[in-house]
């Protein structure tokens, strides 16, 4: 792992708060932009919890449910959410922004991540062959059946997603009554 990705592994989080002060104080939304970005987010939030209830970090290679879609759709939902919450503020800087960290932070996290699976999970390099990094397939990759699992989607604490996005949605609101 090089330094930057070691880096970026390490402040993703951090740097996703202070961004979050950016963007509120940046924020011009209307209520229409709001309306349409909450919905957006709140797809990407679906995708987020839904992905977690299928994945057994680090003892078995997930190639079920979302993941048979898309190699990543925790980081898929990811950004579906930061569309949502760019076109609900309303900011180009905010848009432009937000672009740049996904790039600089989550690019070089997603590699590190599928170089340990790789070298973790024999049939990578075939999951890898069959199912896209980012962007989704149309139709399910084959031999990809699974369940859905609440207890995943509790144990990964997913629901801090939704947490969040209700957080940055009712300030949101909060910006445009006052």
């Amino acid at each position: 792992m090089n330094s930057w990705t070691r880096i970026a592994r390490r402040i993703r989080v951090p740097v996703g708060f202070a961004f979050a002060a950016f963007y509120l104080w940046r924020a011009r939304p209307s209520w229409m932009s709001l309306a349409v970005g909450g919905v957006i987010a709140a797809a990407g939030v679906a995708l987020r919890a839904y992905a977690s209830g299928y994945l057994r970090k680090a003892s078995e290679l997930t190639i079920t449910g979302p993941y048979a879609y898309t190699r990543n759709p925790l980081y898929l939902g990811s950004l579906i959410i930061g569309a949502g919450f760019a076109l609900a503020a309303r900011s180009l800087w905010i848009t432009l922004l937000m672009a740049l960290l996904f790039a600089v932070l989550y690019i070089p996290v997603i590699s590190f991540e599928e170089q340990f699976l790789r070298s973790h999970f024999a049939g990578f390099d075939e999951y890898a062959a069959r199912v896209p990094r980012l962007l989704p397939r149309l139709s399910a990759a084959s031999g990809s059946y699974g369940e859905f699992s609440p207890e995943l989607y509790l144990k990964h604490r997913e629901y801090n997603a939704a947490l969040g996005a209700a957080a940055i949605l009712a300030a949101l609101v909060f910006k445009l009554i006052w």
